[in-house]
């Protein structure tokens, strides 16, 4: 079963009370060696509401966005480039070595001649545009570019899974690096900072049984570097794609943390063609990830949605039964509604590329393509999604009887069947341009 919410009473900074719903912008930009950090204000009231904190990371080619890991699952959409990612899960069998050059492979030769064994880790997984990347609570991750263009990821935190039994704040726990003490704001030098830098040097060196100038590099080698590093050299990974999981189906009859993490699925992409949930030649396609399609969200309660209306085509009004949506526009613009349980809009704007607005559960929204088309990701903050469509063939209004509606909107008969049955068999995704009457 899918981790439920518990059932706590709201502080005030987390009711939903909000009075305007805004596309919003990143407000906070840290500058890395290896690319940028930007992250949304999660003051904002929308994002107290949906209990969520937004970042979009930009990794350079060769660049490396050091490990760290938070009391919160993380759910990323991967909008340009390519890369590996690693997820580190305690207890998990470490059976994959790395691909060497040739100056890694001479150092590795005489590491070997010296007792040491060879570089294993657990599994590194190739990502690319498109992806879906579920980080469980607590597991420490890295990623690592290593094509020829930027790679962008757009991730949200959810602060109100039950695995954060701490309080509605974002934090992150570096492994390494963290942010200058020069040239950022002091808010995300207080957020992202390594946590070895202040553990006693001498009690490191005896934990890890290594000299104490190493444990010495690793509280301050990268830390004016930033978040996000360039790597020394171009590395490369077996990732499971690669290489026959054999350990994995062998060791998952024994272990029912290997079984339920180790062997999991992390990514899937979402903008494979041929699995779209929804498809109309006139309006547009979306594809969802939930728990079905990604078992590992199952623990996580997220999932993700991807959509593509072509010009002028229409959302059909609806409101999310399960969980808040955040929407972050990948293309296009749109014209996007929102009304409140009072009949007043929260919302009547148009949304831009790289804006981010959020949808409340319940709350009723809707959507028109612009001349060039509208794309956008939309995660949401249960593993179940489930919508209630006002127009179209799986309509609220459908589902009524006629009579029903001729009394509760003063219609006739034939007014009624129109309100009901003359978007035909289109569902969720509209075209443009209805009957004019």
């Amino acid at each position: 079963m899918a981790e439920r919410r518990p059932s706590l009473q709201l502080s005030e900074e987390q009711q939903c009370r909000i009075q305007r719903l805004t596309a919003a912008q990143p407000t906070q930009r840290i500058e890395s060696e290896g690319g940028v950090t930007e992250i949304w204000d999660e003051r904002q009231e929308q994002f107290q509401c949906a209990g969520v904190v937004a970042m979009r990371n930009t990794i350079r080619a060769n660049g490396l966005s050091l490990p760290n890991y938070h009391p919160t699952p993380r759910l990323v959409f991967i909008e340009r480039g390519q890369g590996f990612i690693g997820i580190t899960f305690p207890g998990c069998a470490e059976t994959y070595h790395a691909h060497t050059t040739q100056r890694t492979r001479e150092r590795s030769e005489e590491e070997t001649q010296r007792g040491s064994g060879k570089d294993m880790h657990q599994k590194v997984h190739r990502i690319r545009r498109g992806d879906i990347v579920a980080i469980p609570a607590g597991a420490a991750h890295w990623c690592y570019n290593d094509g020829n263009e930027e790679l962008i990821a757009v991730s949200i935190n959810d602060l109100n899974h039950m695995s954060n039994q701490l309080d509605q704040k974002f934090r992150a726990f570096y492994l390494a690096g963290g942010v200058p003490q020069r040239g950022q704001q002091e808010q995300a030098r207080q957020k992202f900072q390594n946590i070895f830098r202040a553990f006693d040097a001498n009690l490191m060196a005896e934990a890890f049984n290594v000299p104490q100038e190493i444990v010495q590099r690793m509280q301050t080698e990268e830390e004016e570097r930033g978040l996000i590093v360039i790597a020394r050299e171009r590395m490369s990974f077996i990732t499971p794609e690669e290489k026959q999981e054999e350990w994995g189906r062998q060791s998952a009859a024994d272990n029912g943390m290997e079984e339920s993490f180790c062997t999991m699925k992390i990514r899937t992409n979402i903008e494979n063609r041929r699995e779209a949930d929804m498809y109309s030649r006139q309006a547009g396609k979306l594809n969802v990830v939930d728990r079905n399609k990604l078992p590992i969200l199952k623990y996580m309660d997220l999932s993700a949605e991807k959509g593509n209306l072509y010009p002028n085509a229409l959302l059909s009004p609806d409101w999310a039964m399960h969980g808040h949506t955040i929407v972050y526009v990948t293309k296009g613009d749109a014209k996007i509604e929102v009304v409140g349980h009072n009949g007043q809009a929260l919302m009547n704007d148009r949304v831009n590329q790289g804006d981010m607005f959020v949808v409340p559960q319940y709350y009723t929204s809707s959507c028109r393509a612009g001349n060039n088309g509208f794309e956008w990701v939309a995660f949401k903050t249960t593993g179940w999604p489930m919508r209630n469509p006002v127009a179209g063939y799986t309509s609220v209004m459908r589902a009524m009887p006629l009579q029903v509606l001729t009394n509760i909107y003063q219609i006739s008969p034939n007014q009624a069947q129109g309100l009901k049955m003359n978007r035909g068999s289109q569902s969720f995704l509209l075209s443009p341009g209805g009957r004019q009457y």
